[in-house]
């Protein structure tokens, strides 16, 4: 009997290929994110300092100019914060959607991996039978 091939091999390993491209690209994106949140973290913890300075400053008394320095600083701080939460947002959703199409295809390939596996089945089956059927008449032959 002759060798097992499925013949969906080359459009299996197709959709592998796909599959382990959309992983990598959900990966750098979850990277990202990562990333941009530490930014943020940064950042606050860069606004709780200098905002924790200025309520010092002006318990022990600052020059007028100054503490519209320090405001100036602490809104600006403030726009960037909201800046990077906003960058932090898009690219949360641009990471779910390519979980779905990770998941999409993921769908795809193991559709296809039950179907080379029913087809083996099938195959080793007949393979068997085929065998059996050898047996049998070797063995009816020899009576």
């Amino acid at each position: 009997m002759k060798k097992f091939s499925f013949q969906l091999e080359s459009v299996m390993n197709f959709k592998n290929q796909r599959l382990d491209s959309k992983k990598a690209e959900h990966a750098r994106i979850i990277a990202m994110v990562n990333e941009q949140n530490e930014k943020i973290n940064i950042l606050l913890e860069k606004f709780r300092g200098v905002n924790q300075e200025f309520n010092e400053k002006k318990m022990a008394g600052i020059a007028i100019i100054d503490a519209m320095e320090y405001s100036g600083f602490l809104y600006k701080l403030e726009l960037e914060i909201q800046q990077a939460k906003r960058y932090l947002e898009e690219l949360k959703h641009k990471e779910e959607q390519k979980r779905a199409e990770v998941v999409e295809v993921k769908i795809e390939t193991s559709t296809l991996e039950k179907l080379k596996e029913k087809k083996l089945e099938i195959y080793n089956k007949e393979v068997q039978k085929s065998e059996e059927l050898y047996i049998e008449e070797f063995v009816s032959r020899n009576l």
